[in-house]
């Protein structure tokens, strides 16, 4: 059976093609259109997944979207009438647009469908699955386990928040839910406006920061805010948020709480904002794990799956891992709902036709599973070797492009490079990286989720005390604060970071070792605040983050050869297996996706060399006519 998954009309739209329950190809409209977080029907992204199966549209079995719509209208109807007359204003604002764009999405869909297959009968072939369900499915079936608990949590699907379900085999039951408005994702968002950042693509900001402040406010949250239960259920105290009925997330009780309004997005973040960011975070670690306590002992079953978009809060994922309840964790890494197009084509393929699943086909979820405690650092491993038995193919599931098409995009754009071998590629960006050089890595399938995992990657050198501030402010364009992520050989991860695991998808946060960190001066124990950015805390400082973690990747031979030959290359040159990652775009601009968005980013900043494909350029070796104002060409997120 095909089936093509399809999430749309809120954020992230993204479309999935399924074939005999294997995934084919996956990708986010944002890449194609060069729209953040693009919401409309994901034409592109359609016809992507349907060009790298081979097939037309009228070839696929089934389409599945993502959620039910007319759950979510009852949803928007019963909380305004819940909450009347309060919220009147946005209640006649937002209910034409439900109206007229959302309450008939199935006739949408089909008419936007009918015009690709006019002869098909999309009354018979289209599916639509509920929001969580969606998700719980992107992280099971994907997943290396045959058994698991699946948590999943997020702002809002139809009606549930936070959701358990359990899978066995082909089966996922969902068996509770929180409902909205009572939400650890709006909780969360909330403070991410409040700290003056933009809600649902701010979030990871807020957890930046957070390690720089102190959670001084937990206590307040958690007496005035959130009435958190010993086993992670929770209720919102409504009367400090104004998402139900206003226009926006908090109200003048919640500024008076902790003494301010809003900080406007121009204005200067301070230590109270830093405090703000630590207590937010302290408060959904502590609601997360023990939801998950909780659920191992109630439920028995060893083994955890993680969707939603607060499971991409990498640092609480961390603190699950290090809990030790669970004998393996797995993380979606399209957690959000992108990932919701790959859940309900999976919920179609493994539940209602019953194909099998590929991960888990040779036996039950603990075969071949390394030991609960590692070795290194008494942290337990979080799947047996997951980046080689899921299902998610490094999450390299989008386009990539032959040597050809990159040299003809090259050429269009007035390009100068040299075409080399694939050693001599490799040492070549290896010793630009030994240099200091920043490296824009243009190889293979684009990643499918919000992390560049080595194919559409900048690439920098770890052991540089100035290449952090380097790639904000010159390449990126972003807030000084926010750390990067490293990559680093699976086979050395344990060390130079307190991880000896699989971590693939940049999903986990762990501290660097202890003898690879750099004691502070006495005069710098003094400082606070970013001002603490600047200092050396470690052997790799360009991804060690203020209090000594860092958000790993692990680089696999097996599923990324390319990237894995190119940090052998450079621990061959310099010792030191590590180097930084980030994400191949500026502030506020998807990641890449074609040869030309790439060259086009890499004229746009202060990037030195670009590796694309086999073709590999110098900056000062191009045409100083091409180089264009880059920074302000996308809305900051």
């Amino acid at each position: 059976m095909r089936i093509l998954g399809i999430s749309a009309f809120y954020h992230d739209s993204a479309a999935v093609l399924v074939d005999g329950g294997r995934i084919v190809a996956a990708a986010q409209e944002e890449r194609f259109t060069r729209r953040k977080h693009d919401a409309d029907y994901p034409a592109n992204a359609v016809a992507y997944c349907l060009d790298q199966a081979g097939i037309q549209l009228g070839e696929v079995d089934r389409v599945a979207f993502y959620d039910k719509p007319f759950l979510k209208f009852e949803r928007l109807l019963e909380t305004y009438v819940a909450f009347a007359p309060r919220g009147f204003r946005s209640f006649r604002m937002a209910v034409p647009v439900w109206i007229r764009e959302k309450l008939f999405q199935k006739d949408l869909l089909r008419r936007k469908l009918r015009a690709l297959a006019p002869d098909v009968d999309w009354h018979a072939r289209l599916l639509f699955a509920e929001h969580h369900q969606s998700h719980a499915a992107s992280a099971f079936y994907p997943s290396p386990f045959h058994d698991a608990v699946v948590l999943t949590m997020d702002g809002v699907g139809e009606w549930a928040t936070t959701s358990v379900a359990i899978g066995h085999g082909n089966d996922l039951e969902m068996t509770r839910e929180i409902h909205f408005p009572h939400s650890l994702g709006l909780l969360y968002s909330a403070f991410t406006y409040y700290t003056g950042f933009k809600v649902n693509s701010g979030e990871y900001k807020l957890m930046g920061l957070a390690p720089y402040g102190k959670p001084t406010y937990s206590k307040i949250i958690l007496d005035h805010l959130i009435d958190l239960k010993p086993d992670g259920t929770f209720r919102l105290n409504l009367r400090y948020f104004d998402y139900c009925t206003g226009l926006t997330m908090t109200n003048g009780k919640f500024d008076a709480l902790f003494g301010a309004p809003p900080r406007q997005p121009d204005e200067p973040l301070t230590q109270w904002h830093m405090d703000l960011a630590a207590s937010a975070q302290a408060v959904i670690e502590e609601a997360v794990l023990r939801l998950t306590r909780s659920l191992r002992k109630e439920i028995g079953i060893p083994y955890l799956c993680l969707a939603g978009g607060v499971a991409l809060n990498c640092v609480a994922n961390g603190k699950v891992l290090r809990d030790g309840r669970f004998d393996g964790v797995w993380i979606q890494p399209a957690a959000g709902d992108a990932g919701g197009a790959l859940g309900a084509a999976l919920t179609a393929s493994h539940r209602l036709f019953g194909e099998p699943r590929p991960s888990v086909s040779s036996g039950r979820s603990g075969a071949g599973a390394p030991p609960r405690h590692s070795r290194e650092s008494g942290n337990p491993s979080a799947s047996p070797s997951a980046c080689g038995k899921d299902a998610m193919h490094g999450a390299f599931l989008g386009p990539a492009f032959s040597l050809d098409q990159v040299r003809r995009a090259l050429d269009a754009a007035g390009a100068r490079y040299e075409t080399l071998a694939d050693d001599a590629l490799i040492d070549t960006t290896a010793e630009a990286l030994a240099a200091g050089q920043a490296v824009g890595w243009f190889q293979g399938r684009m990643e499918f989720g919000p992390r560049a995992l080595g194919n559409r990657s900048i690439l920098g050198d770890a052991r540089s005390p100035t290449m952090q501030k380097t790639l904000n402010l010159k390449v990126k364009h972003r807030e000084s604060f926010r750390p990067f992520a490293p990559s680093v050989l699976r086979e050395e991860v344990a060390d130079w970071f307190e991880l000896d695991r699989d971590s693939p998808y940049m999903l986990l946060v762990a501290d660097v070792r202890t003898e690879r960190r750099k004691p502070p001066a006495q005069a710098q124990e003094a400082l606070f605040g970013i001002d603490r950015l600047n200092v050396p805390r470690s052997d790799v400082p360009a991804v060690t983050h203020v209090d000594y973690s860092a958000r790993v990747q692990t680089v696999h031979r097996e599923t990324n050869p390319r990237y894995h030959a190119l940090l052998e290359a450079f621990k061959a040159k310099t010792g030191c297996p590590v180097i930084v990652n980030t994400s191949f775009n500026v502030r506020g601009e998807p990641i890449v996706c074609t040869p030309a968005d790439a060259f086009r980013c890499f004229m746009g900043t202060d990037i030195d060399c670009l590796a694309i494909g086999n073709c590999f350029l110098r900056k000062e070796a191009q045409d100083p006519a091409l180089k264009r104002e880059y920074a302000d060409s996308f809305e900051p997120d």
